[in-house]
C-alpha cells in the first residue's frame, strides 16, 4: 500500500506581512493534520533572502529556507504573505521568483495585500481577486485587467488571493474540502470556533464613508437608514423625504456614486442579511424571510436563488454543518417554492421596484 504525499505549500514572507493571515492560513493546515491523525498537508516558510522577515506586528517567524534552495516539483502553491506598504515591500527578484513559480506552473496564491504583488508580476491579468478593502480602489486604479472583488477571498483557476485577517482561513479550509472533503473542513472550523465556514460569496464589509468621503452626506444618511429598517422597510418616497432631498434627487445620487437604483441596493442590503441569518442562527426558512422584510417566502426564495446563485435551503445545508436537525427538517418543509409557482400575495415593499439579474452580484456595476 503506497503512502499518499502530503499536500506542501510554500509561504514566502514580504517585509511587513499581516502575521494574523499568515498564520490563520498555516493553523487551518495544521488542524486538517491534527483531526485527521494524517500528514495531509506540509509547508515551507520562505523568504527572498533566507533571513527572518519581520511583520508589521514587529514579530518574526524564522524561514525554513531560502527561496532559491525551495524545489518547486510537487510543490501545490507559492502563497505570498503580504501586509503593509506593501509597494515598497519587493524588488526585481521577488517578481522574478514568482514569474519563475508561474511558468512551472505551480499555483499562485496570496493574503493580504499579496495579490499587489500578482498583479505587479503580470499574474494576475484576467484573473479575479481580491484584496484588503483600504486598497480595492487603488488596485482598480492600478492594474485595470485585473478583475478586482470585494468578496473576502477569491479562487480564479490556478490564482487564489484573499483580502485579509481571517480570511485566509475560510480559504485555505476551502481547499481542505476540495481535497478531503467538507466535514473535514467542518471539523477544523469547529476546532478554531468558528460559527460557519465563510465561502467565495461572502464580502468584505467596505465602510461607506471610504468610498465617499464626507461629501455625500444625503447618500450615507440613506444607506444608514435602510440598514436600520430590513425588517420593515421604507418606501423610496418616504426615505428620500426622511432624508430630505425629493426621491429624483435621491436615484441620481445613487446612480452616480453606487452605480445602481435605490431599490437594488436596499434589496442587496437584505438578502445579505438573510444570507447571514441563515449561516449563523437555526431562524426558519419563513422567520429569515420576515427579518429581512419579505412577505412571503416563496418571493424571498425566489429572490435569493436569483442573487446567491442558490437557494437558501441548499444554502443552509451545504455551509452551517453544525445546524440542528429540527431546524434542517422545518427549513424542508417551507421552501418548497423553490419547484412550485409563486402563488403568494404580491410584495409592494421597494425592493421589489426592479426585477432581479440571474447573474451573481459580483458582476453588477459597483463604486
Amino acid at each position: 500500500m503506497s503512502i499518499k504525499k502530503p499536500i506542501r505549500y510554500a509561504f514566502l514572507q514580504i517585509p511587513n506581512y499581516s502575521m494574523v493571515t499568515f498564520s490563520s492560513a498555516v493553523a487551518s493546515l495544521r488542524g486538517a493534520n491534527y483531526i485527521s491523525k494524517q500528514d495531509l498537508y506540509a509547508w515551507q516558510v520562505v523568504s527572498m533572502d533566507g533571513v527572518p522577515v519581520t511583520a508589521s506586528v514587529g514579530f518574526e517567524v524564522t524561514p525554513t529556507l531560502h527561496v532559491n534552495d525551495l524545489n518547486l516539483n510537487d510543490l501545490e502553491a507559492v502563497i505570498v504573505c503580504g501586509g503593509t506598504f506593501i509597494d515598497r515591500a519587493y524588488d526585481k527578484n521577488t517578481i522574478t521568483f514568482l514569474r519563475k513559480a508561474a511558468n512551472a506552473k505551480i499555483k499562485i496564491g496570496s493574503t493580504c495585500t499579496g495579490s499587489y504583488l500578482l498583479a505587479a508580476a503580470g499574474l494576475l491579468d484576467g484573473y479575479k481577486s481580491t484584496i484588503h478593502w483600504e486598497n480595492l480602489a487603488s488596485m482598480r486604479e492600478e492594474f485595470p485587467n485585473v478583475l478586482m472583488s470585494s468578496n473576502l477571498f477569491a479562487i480564479d483557476r490556478d490564482r487564489f488571493t484573499c483580502s485579509g485577517g481571517n480570511s485566509s482561513l475560510d480559504m485555505m479550509l476551502q481547499f481542505v474540502s476540495n481535497h478531503h472533503g467538507p466535514e473535514l473542513a467542518a471539523a477544523v472550523s469547529e476546532m478554531f470556533i468558528m460559527e460557519r465556514i465563510r465561502d467565495h460569496h461572502d464580502t468584505q464589509r467596505i465602510p461607506l464613508r471610504l468610498h465617499l468621503g464626507n461629501s455625500q452626506p444625503k447618500l450615507i444618511e440613506a444607506v444608514a437608514l435602510m440598514e436600520a429598517n430590513l425588517e420593515e422597510t421604507i418606501s423610496l418616497d418616504d426615505l428620500a423625504q426622511y432624508v430630505g432631498v425629493s426621491r429624483r434627487q435621491l436615484e441620481r445620487l445613487f446612480q452616480k456614486h453606487l452605480k445602481c437604483v435605490p431599490s437594488r441596493y436596499y434589496l442587496e442590503l437584505r438578502l445579505n442579511r438573510a444570507r447571514q441569518l441563515l449561516l449563523q442562527t437555526n431562524l426558519s426558512i419563513i422567520d429569515v424571510s420576515l427579518a429581512c422584510g419579505f412577505v412571503s417566502a416563496p418571493h424571498f426564495s425566489k429572490c435569493y436563488r436569483d442573487f446567491f446563485g442558490i437557494p437558501p435551503r441548499e444554502e443552509r445545508r451545504r455551509f452551517s454543518p453544525g445546524q440542528s436537525v429540527r431546524a434542517a427538517e422545518q427549513s424542508l418543509k417551507e421552501d418548497v417554492s423553490d419547484d412550485t409557482p409563486n402563488n403568494a400575495p404580491e410584495d409592494t415593499s421597494i425592493a421589489f421596484d426592479v426585477d432581479i439579474p440571474s447573474n451573481h452580484p459580483s458582476d453588477w456595476p459597483r463604486s
